[in-house]
């Protein structure tokens, strides 16, 4: 194996092999060996006998869990949560209903419904995720009910379930309290990521002073406006946020509960988006913006003060993955000459390691990757099919990979057999 690997490099990666050369072995491998010859696929390009993803679903339903950002396991390990939908070839439309339900490890394959949502989309599904208070049995997940956008906490063991006045978008570390937006907004100026079916109350307004960011006590399900678009339109206003209409997306919490970052996002002039990523207490103190640099994507808490996010640097030095640090207002790139791409990042649960993937490339291929955050040494572990001429736009599908509890295997949403399933990535004996 090791032979083989030296080989690949030589005649990939030097530059003393003709162009011509190194590209045609490289397509070769892309695609015919990807599709004929899997085993010899993997034995060259990862030195691994075969592939190290097993599939945890199959057609003819289609299977997705959602966002990076949120773990499918149940705290035992034993449930992963998913969706189940009729179909993957369009947005989800008004009365599209997805299926809410889990696997048990024991019984891969076999789908478990629990109930049914229509609010949710490809990229983040319903917020579907589990209680931090009852893991093991009550998860959470969006819905409409009588033109409403809610929330439901659904209990596995007796069907129990609770109704809340706001959809969720990210919970609290231990339950507590959840924060929630806007979602048709969203879906109106980011389609994909809010839900079909409700206007939005304030469409005319394009800062509006009673919408922004709520959180909701999940106890007494009362909620409260804690930052509003108006107050973040009037921060530090610059030209192009006047007279246009501004949201906000990618709420999350840092992983003890004490801060929470999200976007700031607005249409300039030249109907260009223009993004500013923020900072606060749960309460809504201490707003700070973090970057102004006008293009932030996706990113992860590492702890109560860092961040990593792929984002355009201060000064004009182009775009990286960053570390943003909330207090100091100190950044750094990261792994500059290895990450060059935007992915969706998340730490391992001893923040020793860093997940990522990448939008298709030039063979229409994603790719899935360890980083090691001391080093910024990269284990690849897996390239996935991903054609965009079929999926793209609203309905792509991001591998969105997603740790388990004790940072042993990993979960994809992936469509490289022709639907889209889950699948498990077992990384014992990697790191």
């Amino acid at each position: 194996m090791p032979n083989i690997d030296r080989l690949k490099r030589f005649v990939i990666d030097q530059k003393c092999i003709p162009w011509s050369i190194s590209h045609r072995f490289e397509q070769l491998l892309e695609r015919k060996l990807y599709f004929k010859s899997p085993f010899l696929y993997h034995m060259i390009k990862y030195g691994r006998l075969k592939s190290i993803c097993t599939p945890l679903s199959t057609a003819p339903h289609h299977h997705f869990f959602g966002y990076y950002e949120k773990t499918p396991w149940s705290a035992s390990g034993q449930l992963i949560l998913a969706h189940q939908a009729p179909f993957n070839d369009r947005a989800p439309k008004t009365d599209d209903r997805v299926k809410i339900g889990y696997f048990h490890t024991s019984q891969p394959d076999t789908f478990n419904e629990l109930a049914e949502s229509r609010a949710w989309n490809w990229q983040q599904g319903s917020m579907l995720q589990w209680d931090p208070k009852a893991p093991n049995d009550r998860i959470y997940y969006n819905d409409c009910r009588n033109g409403v956008y809610t929330a439901v906490r659904h209990s596995i063991k007796n069907g129990e379930e609770r109704f809340f006045e706001r959809p969720i978008y990210a919970l609290s570390p231990d339950g507590s309290s959840a924060f929630s937006l806007n979602f048709s907004r969203l879906q109106t100026w980011r389609p994909g990521y809010g839900y079909a079916g409700v206007p939005d109350p304030v469409a005319t307004a394009g800062q509006p002073d009673d919408d922004g960011i709520f959180q909701m006590d999940l106890d007494t399900g009362e909620s409260k406006l804690i930052i509003s678009l108006d107050q973040l339109a009037n921060t530090n206003t610059s030209p192009g946020m006047r007279n246009t209409t501004h949201w906000i997306n990618h709420i999350q919490v840092s992983p003890k509960g004490t801060r929470i970052a999200f976007f700031h996002i607005w249409q300039d002039s030249k109907q260009e988006w223009k993004v500013r990523f923020y900072c606060c207490r749960p309460d809504g103190s201490e707003l700070k913006c973090i970057l102004d640099t006008g293009d932030v994507s996706h990113y992860d808490w590492q702890d109560e003060k860092k961040i990593l996010v792929w984002a355009k640097a201060p000064g004009d030095c182009g775009t990286h993955f960053l570390w943003c640090n909330v207090e100091s207002d100190e950044t750094e790139i990261f792994a500059q000459t290895k990450l060059r791409e935007d992915g969706h990042c998340s730490f391992s649960p001893n923040r020793e390691w860093i997940l990522n993937d990448t939008y298709p490339d030039q063979f229409d291929m994603r790719s899935l990757m360890l980083v090691r955050k001391s080093d910024a040494k990269i284990i690849d572990l897996g390239r996935f099919y991903s054609p965009k001429e079929k999926w793209w736009g609203e309905i792509r599908c991001d591998l969105h990979p997603r740790w388990n509890h004790d940072g042993t295997a990993v979960c994809i949403d992936s469509v490289h057999t022709g639907s889209r399933q889950m699948y498990i990535i077992d990384l014992k004996g990697l790191i």
